[in-house]
C-alpha cells in the first residue's frame, strides 16, 4: 500500500542589489517566494522547502556586520509568522531556514518546521559551520547548532533537516534516520567548482545508507556579494536506495515537485538491514575529539 506525499523545493536567484536597503532585499524575495510556494500548494504540494537563507543573498562571502541586522526571532519574527499564517492558509507544511538571533551577539543559520495547521513545531540549527575557503566565512555570522537532530512529526511524515555544510557529515545524517526521519531536507548554498561533484555523491549516500528520503535544494545564478562563482541550482530528490528521481534545472528558478512513496522506506529496510547490523558498541572511537 503506498503512502504517497507531495512535496516541493524551491530554489531561486536573489532579486534585489546587495546594495539596496535591507528591508527591501528581504521582502522582494519574500514575495516571490511567497509566489512560488502558492504556485506549489496549487499543485498539490503538501510539503514545501525553501533554500538556505532564503530571504536574501548568501551575504557569507562577505565579512560585514550589516548582515546582522537581517537577523529575526524564532518563531516569533516576522517571516516565519507571515509563513505560518501562509501554511494555515494554503494547508501546507514548510521548512523555512532563515537567519535566527537568539540575543543580542548569538546568532543561528536556523530552519523553522511548521505543519499544515500553521503551528510551528520547532527548529534546527546548522550544527557543522564552514570557515573555508574565499567566501564561506560563515564563523563570522553563525554560532555552531545546539539542538542536536530532531526528527518533526507532520502527521503525514517524519522529517529532518541538515542544512548545506551538513551533508559532508554522515554522523548526523545517521542520527536523523536513528531519530525516525524519513524525509531529510537539506536547503544549501553551494556553488561551482571544489565541491560541485560531492552534490550528488554524498547525499545519495546517506540516503542509502540510512533508507530515507533526501530532498536536496540549491540557489541558482551569481549574486553579490558572492562574485566567484556560480550557484548550479540541481535541487533534486532521491530514494532510499540512493537513487536521484527528479531533478530541477542548473540556472532557472524553479520549484520542482514530486510525489515520494514513503512505503519504500520499509521496503528498502527489509533489504539492507543496516541499522540491525549497526554496531554501536564499537563506535566509541568516533566521538573522541
Amino acid at each position: 500500500m503506498s503512502r504517497i506525499v507531495r512535496c516541493s523545493l524551491i530554489q531561486a536567484r536573489n532579486v534585489e542589489p546587495v546594495e539596496s536597503p535591507l528591508a527591501t532585499i528581504k521582502k522582494a524575495m519574500i514575495d516571490k517566494h511567497v509566489e512560488m510556494i502558492r504556485g506549489a500548494a496549487k499543485d498539490g504540494s503538501q510539503l514545501v522547502c525553501l533554500q538556505e537563507i532564503f530571504a536574501g543573498p548568501y551575504f557569507c562571502a562577505e565579512q560585514t556586520t550589516r548582515w546582522y541586522d537581517t537577523t529575526e526571532k524564532v518563531p516569533d519574527g516576522p517571516t516565519v509568522k507571515l509563513m505560518m499564517d501562509l501554511c494555515r492558509e494554503l494547508r501546507i507544511a514548510m521548512v523555512v531556514p532563515v537567519y535566527e538571533v537568539e540575543e543580542e551577539g548569538v546568532y543561528y543559520n536556523t530552519a523553522a518546521v511548521i505543519d499544515n495547521t500553521g503551528k510551528f513545531l520547532g527548529k534546527y540549527r546548522k550544527t557543522h559551520i564552514p570557515h573555508v575557503q574565499p567566501g564561506f566565512w560563515e564563523k563570522y555570522y553563525f554560532r555552531p547548532g545546539n539542538l542536536g537532530y530532531p526528527v518533526f512529526d507532520l502527521g503525514f511524515a517524519k522529517i529532518g533537516v541538515y542544512i548545506c555544510y551538513d551533508r559532508h557529515f554522515p554522523e548526523g545524517a545517521r542520527a536523523l534516520g536513528l531519530n525516525g526521519a524519513e524525509i531529510v531536507f537539506n536547503p544549501s548554498a553551494t556553488v561551482a567548482g571544489l565541491s560541485e561533484y560531492l552534490w550528488k555523491l554524498e547525499q545519495p549516500a546517506h540516503a542509502a545508507a540510512n533508507g530515507y528520503f533526501i530532498a536536496a535544494i540549491n540557489r541558482v545564478g551569481t549574486e553579490a556579494p558572492w562574485n566567484i562563482g556560480e550557484f548550479y541550482g540541481q535541487s533534486y530528490f532521491c530514494d532510499p536506495r540512493g537513487q536521484i528521481f527528479a531533478q530541477a534545472s542548473r540556472d532557472k528558478d524553479e520549484v520542482l515537485t514530486s510525489d515520494l512513496d514513503l512505503e519504500q522506506i520499509a521496503e528498502v529496510r527489509k533489504t539492507w538491514q543496516f541499522y540491525r547490523d549497526r554496531r554501536p558498541d564499537m563506535y566509541g572511537d568516533l566521538v573522541k575529539p
